[in-house]
């Protein structure tokens, strides 16, 4: 991206990913994977970044009259609207809500925009706004202002939802991707997987023997917990779209750091587990709604973890990395069980389990940027990742 500046008209978009001339917005432009990034990068970022560091968390801390305040929107699609364990309604607060949390932030009021289809009943209307409602209180927040639109039968799905939130950060907090340092651990405030696969399973109707419901749950008190308590905290991102995968990855490539995973630390129940395996998915790709990720330095790790275990929607949290190092230091992976999240401003890359003699992907690369596994200098598309982006598209 090249220095221009947005106040002036017409200024030049550069990006090394540009938006083709020919190129049309897909599913998976929605994914939050590769398509997504493309489209941030090569057109959004451009047009209204500032400076390089913007846009790249869930929401932006502004200062007015002194005062230091975290602003987010997001809008829900998700299909069906009503899933075990939630639904669009109180998906849509939890959703700004921990986006704010994210930020650093204390979530204090939401907006809020309904679009509804023509002929959609009123009763599930109804359902949706008291389960808004319910979700505000839980969280601590209000829901001052909205507004609501009406399109013709067939042009919405049902109801869409739009939320955006406002809280207020603390003057001596400061979280983002671009503070995270060589050495940090990343701690997982839990189990993942259960909101995709939960969604997964309601849309297609698949019958399993063991119910999963989602993970969906407002996170603004285990991060107070976290920031009140003294503990030094660099980043916190909650894993929605493309999983606790593809949030590693873009912090990676932001901080220019590297990271390795212990997938055997990394808390999936028996049944998310035994799901992804049926449906050719990889859980740490799985979107979340109750799940974050924060990044201490090494000393502060015991005493974040004890913080996070004291608050419900984080008691089974774990520190999920062995590794976190410069991005210089490049390492293959030599355990089972382990990936490294290997990423700067020019890639990233997931290295493929390593195993023992068999194992079809020993050693191997997978790129994130192509969605392949490279086999004798040549790319083979990537079955699963591409399914993972077709069915999980849809879980927000």
């Amino acid at each position: 991206m090249t220095e221009s500046s947005p106040d002036v008209p017409g200024f030049p978009f550069a990006c090394p990913m540009p938006v083709e001339p020919g190129d049309v917005i897909q599913l998976a432009h929605g994914g939050g994977g590769l398509l997504t990034r493309k489209l941030i990068d090569g057109l959004f970022r451009p047009a209204f970044a500032a400076r390089p560091e913007e846009l790249t968390h869930d929401g932006a801390v502004v200062e007015i009259a002194g005062a230091r305040l975290a602003f987010s929107t997001d809008s829900y699609v998700v299909h069906p609207l009503f899933f075990p364990g939630g639904d669009i309604g109180s998906l849509a607060v939890n959703g700004t809500v921990n986006d704010l949390a994210m930020c650093g932030a204390t979530p204090l009021y939401l907006s809020a925009g309904l679009v509804l289809e023509e002929g959609f009943p009123i009763a599930d209307l109804r359902r949706v706004v008291e389960s808004m409602r319910r979700a505000a209180v839980q969280a601590g927040v209000r829901l001052i202002t909205g507004d609501t639109k009406v399109v013709e039968r067939g042009k919405g799905d049902g109801l869409y939802v739009n939320t955006s939130g406002i809280g207020a950060v603390a003057p001596e907090v400061a979280v983002g991707p671009a503070r995270v340092r060589a050495g940090d651990k990343v701690l997982l405030s839990g189990d993942i997987g259960r909101h995709g696969i939960a969604i997964m399973i309601a849309r297609e109707g698949l019958g399993f023997e063991t119910a999963i419901a989602s993970d969906c749950a407002p996170l603004g008190r285990s991060v107070a917990a976290l920031l009140s308590l003294g503990a030094a905290v660099h980043c916190l991102r909650d894993l929605t779209r493309g999983g606790l995968a593809t949030a590693l990855i873009e912090i990676a490539e932001t901080a220019a750091v590297t990271i390795r995973l212990d997938e055997a630390k990394v808390p999936i129940s028996a049944e998310v587990r035994g799901a992804a395996e049926i449906l050719g998915l990889d859980p740490l790709y799985v979107a979340n709604e109750g799940r974050f990720i924060a990044f201490v330095p090494a000393p502060d790790t015991a005493r974040a973890l004890a913080i996070l275990r004291q608050a419900p929607a984080s008691a089974d949290a774990a520190v999920v990395e062995t590794q976190h190092g410069d991005a210089a230091a490049r390492e293959r992976v030599g355990e089972l069980a382990e990936r490294a999240i290997v990423a700067n401003r020019r890639y990233g890359f997931v290295a493929a389990r390593a195993g023992g003699a068999g194992d079809e992907h020993d050693g191997g690369r997978r790129c994130l940027r192509s969605g392949c596994w490279p086999r004798q200098g040549a790319g083979e598309p990537n079955s699963r990742r591409r399914r993972e982006d077709d069915v999980l598209r849809r879980v927000r």
